[in-house]
């Protein structure tokens, strides 16, 4: 497992019928988030450009970290909120 950092960045697509709904679950899918051990940042923030694009960053201090935040959030509601939007993600790691 890694020691260092990991950071996710990217973008989810969401449909102009579904905004509304993933707008209104996103203050509290973000306060559970930075609530989390080993969270550092996370943001989720409309694009300016796009109003379909939702901006995603996440920093978490190791990989166990980042793993129980997957887990987490696998049985949330933002999981069901938000399933099936295509999510374009780039995770690194230090």
């Amino acid at each position: 497992m890694a020691d260092g950092k990991v950071y996710l960045t990217g973008y989810m697509e969401v449909p102009l019928e579904r905004i509304a709904a993933v707008t209104a679950a996103l203050p509290h899918h973000i306060a559970l988030t930075r609530a989390e051990p080993g969270c550092i940042a996370f943001s989720v923030t409309p694009s300016l450009d796009d109003p379909t694009r939702f901006t995603v960053a996440e920093t978490f201090r190791d990989q166990a970290s980042f793993d129980a935040h997957q887990r987490r959030t696998a049985s949330s509601a933002w999981a069901r909120i938000t399933e099936g939007l295509p999510r374009h993600y780039t995770i690194t790691t230090d």
